[in-house]
């Protein structure tokens, strides 16, 4: 039996997304944040010594990182669903944006979500103008125009085929699914990239898309 440990609001929405997707029967365990750092509770560390999520367990194997742990979903009970076939343009697109998704979507939203919080984070109050300077500075000389070089780029690719791999939904929309989730909450993401847009609307009606979500929670806290 598959076990998901899950972190809510977390790149493991992307797992349950799939095995809803697949129809496969799996265990959800949740784990809840730390309520003062949000961070992952230590009881997941018995589970994977990174003490993150997502991380699955199946048999005797235990697995993390979400790219790594669609492409063992898709290859043990796939059974071809979901992944172009291999030696395809397709299929090269399919493994570049499952591994682009965290490789180099990820890291300016990551480093936008820490400078908001140096922000914006408790501090002695003299202590504030300089944390709030030094965050402006890296969002307009860095991290800015790197999300901004990401989201055209990713809206660019969209005008060639309605996917991210090609004319047919597949596990590399699912994991392209949390950078895009994260940029419309906290980088900008608007109707001004018109085919994101509609990328995220598309896939946020997908019938497995909503299970995932009643079962685990949205992927990022809602306003």
């Amino acid at each position: 039996m598959i076990t998901v440990h899950h972190l809510n609001h977390s790149r493991s929405h992307r797992v349950l997304w799939l095995l809803e997707e697949l129809e496969l029967l799996y265990e959800l365990k949740r784990y809840p944040r730390d309520p003062k750092t949000m961070l992952a509770p230590a009881e997941l560390k018995a589970v994977h010594p990174l003490g993150k999520s997502p991380v699955i367990t199946d048999d005797d194997l235990t697995l993390a990182e979400s790219a790594a742990i669609l492409e063992y979903l898709l290859e043990r009970y796939g059974n071809g669903r979901l992944m172009p076939q291999g030696g395809t343009p397709e299929y090269r697109r399919f493994r570049y944006w499952m591994h682009y998704a965290e490789g180099s979507a990820m890291p300016p939203l990551l480093l936008r979500l820490v400078f908001d919080r140096v922000a914006n984070g408790p501090m002695p109050f003299f202590v504030r103008p300089i944390a709030r300077a030094i965050a402006k500075g890296a969002n307009s000389a860095f991290i800015g125009p790197q999300l901004k070089t990401h989201l055209d780029y990713m809206e660019a690719e969209l005008e060639k085929s309605d996917w991210f791999a090609g004319s047919t939904f597949s596990a590399a929309d699912i994991q392209m699914s949390f950078p895009l989730e994260a940029a419309r909450s906290r980088a900008g993401l608007d109707e001004s990239r018109p085919r994101l847009m509609d990328f995220l609307q598309r896939i946020q009606q997908r019938p497995a898309y909503k299970r995932a979500v009643e079962r685990g929670g949205p992927a990022l806290p809602t306003a």
